[in-house]
């Protein structure tokens, strides 16, 4: 079934109190209702080099390959979604692979990556590193990607508490990243939608700084304005040190219902039955 779906977009990116530059990159990609989020690192701004590369070609491949999907009039899967997604950030990696090839001052750059693509009813949520996903559902938020890290290694294995993470020391060692190796390992996952949500990708210059329910409270007290929402947690964020570039995406959902089937549709579900 096909749904008719109301969303809102924002997004902000700040580069902190302490870094010299901002190595994050966001981009809103509204014709195909996606957002996607990179946090660079590097040497001599490889990082702000890395992360421009993939927040760009990860939008065009999506949009071209979302583009041909509808000149030929087909319907997407979610599971069609899901390798499309993955397959534009492997687009990415391999594009910033080849910048650091040819070009050797920014060799050993890399990124972070978060996306989320809106279909229907559905949301693919894509990532790869620590950059994260979370929803906003009646008044629960919920981390939905599992950071890429040795941290998140050590509290799976029972090594540390969750608690006790927020404190640790080199909790950014990540695992995975963007322009590292040839193959990247792309984790992708699809969630239903529902009127009201709020997903909200950010970059750890948000989430370290912020606690989840400083988080909560904050979507809470503001879910309408959607701007002003992304200003106040980076606001919030530099209140508690800014000590990292810091980027947040929000889309809410307004609204999600089903559509009607057309005639022809109805006729030929009636065969089928």
């Amino acid at each position: 079934m096909t749904h008719s779906v109301d969303l809102q977009f924002a997004a902000k990116t700040d580069t902190g109190l302490v870094r010299a530059h901002n190595e994050d990159a966001v981009e809103i990609i509204a014709a195909y209702r996606a957002l996607v989020l990179a946090d660079g690192m590097g040497g001599y701004n490889a990082g702000e080099i890395a992360s421009g590369i993939a927040t760009t070609v990860f939008r065009a491949a999506l949009e071209q390959q979302l583009q041909q999907l509808q000149e030929k009039g087909r319907a997407a899967s979610s599971k069609s979604l899901q390798r499309l997604v993955a397959d534009a950030v492997v687009a990415a990696n391999e594009q910033i692979l080849e910048v650091a090839r040819i070009q050797p001052q920014y060799s050993g750059m890399g990124t972070t990556l978060v996306t989320a693509l809106f279909h229907h009813d559905r949301v693919v949520v894509a990532h790869v590193g620590d950059s994260r996903a979370y929803r906003f559902r009646q008044g629960q938020l919920t981390q939905i990607t599992r950071d890429h890290s040795q941290l998140q290694e050590q509290i799976d294995a029972g090594l540390v508490s969750p608690e006790w993470a927020r404190f640790a020391p080199n909790k950014n060692l990540i695992t995975r990243a963007l322009g590292v190796a040839a193959h990247v390992d792309v984790e992708v996952n699809d969630y239903q939608i529902e009127d009201g949500d709020i997903y909200l990708l950010c970059s750890d210059g948000l989430s370290d700084m912020l606690a989840s329910e400083q988080m909560s409270a904050m979507l809470a007290d503001n879910d309408t304005d959607l701007e002003l929402l992304c200003s106040s947690l980076v606001q919030a964020a530099n209140d508690n040190g800014g000590r990292d570039n810091i980027s947040v995406m929000l889309a809410k959902v307004e609204s999600c219902t089903p559509t009607p089937k057309a005639w022809w549709e109805r006729l030929a579900a009636s065969f089928k039955s």
